[in-house]
Formats: structure tokens, sequence, C-alpha cells
């Protein structure tokens, strides 16, 4: 019996349960009358959990956020990119170094696999006025190998 159970924890763990074409939840980043952000994990073996303190349609300099995810990856160097459209139109691509050997910008720089990184605070960004539509943002955050260590599929709807 204990083998059985052993057995069923493994193939439970090593079972590549979302290679079926089951996608992960989508969850609300954040919701404020008119404006709601959603985003959903396109890493087809872990989601991670991420929301924006103030959802205001200003977005202003200094946005606290909270992210939280386990490693599948070590992050030595972390570089986020990020491509927005609207309407199947390309309006931004971006990327930006979020880790680097000499400047860690943030605590969890430089965890291993198989670590728990979490980080509630402000991020630095450009301040401007989110425009009434529908967006579509692609973010992906790579490590020094280039290897994925998340990714999501984010929804901006402002009517």
């Amino acid at each position: 019996m204990k083998g059985f159970a052993a057995a069923l924890l493994i193939w439970t763990l090593l079972s590549p349960q979302r290679a079926g074409g089951e996608a992960w939840p989508t969850h609300t980043a954040c919701r404020n009358g008119n404006l709601q952000v959603l985003y959903q994990s396109c890493d087809p073996l872990q989601d991670f959990g991420f929301s924006v303190d103030q959802c205001s349609r200003q977005l202003k300099p200094n946005l606290n956020i909270r992210f939280g995810m386990v490693l599948r990856e070590d992050i030595e160097q972390l570089f986020l990119d990020i491509a927005l459209f609207s309407k199947g139109l390309s309006i931004l691509n971006f990327s930006y170094p979020i880790c680097e050997v000499d400047l860690p910008k943030f605590s969890f720089c430089g965890r291993r696999k198989g670590e728990q990184i979490y980080y509630a605070g402000p991020i630095n960004n450009p301040g401007f006025e989110i425009p009434k539509g529908d967006y579509q943002v692609l973010l992906g955050l790579y490590n020094q190998d280039h290897a994925t260590v998340a990714c999501a599929n984010a929804t901006v709807l402002y009517s």
C-alpha cells in the first residue's frame, strides 16, 4: 500500500497536468469602476499570484504591487518583456532588466530554483492615463539562460 501511495504521489507531482490544453484560471489583478485588469498564466506548469493595490485609470509612477510564486529556474539575472496590443495591433514592446549581476533591484534577485519569491511594494513605471479601450498585454519574465520564469496574458478593460 505504501508503494502505491508513493507512486501516486510521484505521478501527481511529475505529470504535466496542464499539457492537455487545460488553461489556468483567469485572475483579477484589480477592479475599480469601469477599469478591470485580468491575467492568466501562460506557463503550462505553473500559476502565480499578482495584484495591484490601487486600481486607477491614472497609472502612478510608483505603483504598489504584490507578486508571489515558487521558482522553477534560478534568477541570477531577470528580465521583463512586455508587449501591448489593441485591436490586434502592436502598440508597445518593452524590455526591462529587473535583476542584473552588479545591480540587483529587488531582494529576490539571486534566488534559486525551488525557492519562493514574494514581493509587495512599489515598482517604478512611467505615469500615464489609460485611454478607454480593450488591451491585451503579454508579459514574460526570463532569466540569464533565457528560460521562462513566469509568463502571463493580461487583459485591460476600460469602458
